[in-house]
């Protein structure tokens, strides 16, 4: 989706004036925002999960932070200097190519644990205990269900909390059970499975955007993260 450039920062604002119906998600998705941050800025990451259609959609969000979006991510001059001056045969390589990121892990894509948790355990928990393993309280959870009644992620939700995370629902209308255990719930405006994920598209790929220009669009951010 081509949500355009054309500043450093106001994506959300687009977004909206774009799909005049997330107008009523605009604080919530700001609030998400501020929530990513406060992990990032605590060297924390952003867990991300969901099922299916939401499954691909938590590995999209972290493609779209562990490399450039819409902004190119050169690396720090310090590290560029470390990487071709570190002895290394292809430092130069590297150094030209490698991109600054945001941390982010998606709990989807793991088949071995996932496949035998399921299983050998209890699919309900097998987000929650990835969560449990993996996640820090300066850590975030995004978790994604249209609904918000996915069992599975409202158990990674609880998890999340109890650990002293933030949490960020994507859902769509209602929130579901999942509002409950969230700190911030963008709830797009759909019901229809198809359409909450049209919308949730849009709804993350303003948010990759805005966090890609408040950590890489300022030239005098260091970028070091």
């Amino acid at each position: 989706m081509d949500i355009g450039l054309g500043g450093a920062t106001g994506f959300i604002s687009r977004a909206t004036q774009r799909y005049p119906q997330l107008a009523i998600c605009e604080g919530a998705m700001r609030a998400a925002l501020a929530a990513f941050q406060r992990a990032w800025d605590a060297d924390g990451r952003l867990l991300v999960c969901g099922n299916g259609g939401s499954a691909a959609d938590a590995d999209h969000v972290v493609g779209e932070l562990l490399k450039g979006f819409l902004l190119p991510r050169p690396l720090p001059a310090g590290d560029a200097r470390r990487l071709s001056a570190g002895g290394i045969a292809d430092g130069p390589v590297l150094a030209a190519t490698l991109q600054r990121g945001l941390p982010a892990l998606a709990l989807t894509t793991h088949a071995a644990f996932l496949t035998a948790w399921g299983n050998d355990v209890d699919n309900d928990l097998v987000f929650a205990q990835q969560v449990y393993v993996q996640g820090r309280p300066r850590d975030c959870l995004l978790a994604i269900s249209t609904s918000g009644n996915s069992r599975n992620v409202v158990l990674a939700a609880e998890t999340a909390r109890a650990l002293g995370m933030g949490v960020v629902g994507l859902t769509g209308s209602g929130g579901g059970h999942l509002a409950t255990y969230c700190d911030v719930c963008v709830q797009a405006p759909a019901e229809a499975t198809s359409d909450v994920q049209e919308l949730h598209l849009v709804i993350y790929h303003a948010l990759c955007a805005e966090a890609e220009a408040h950590y890489f669009g300022q030239p005098d951010r260091d970028g070091s993260r």
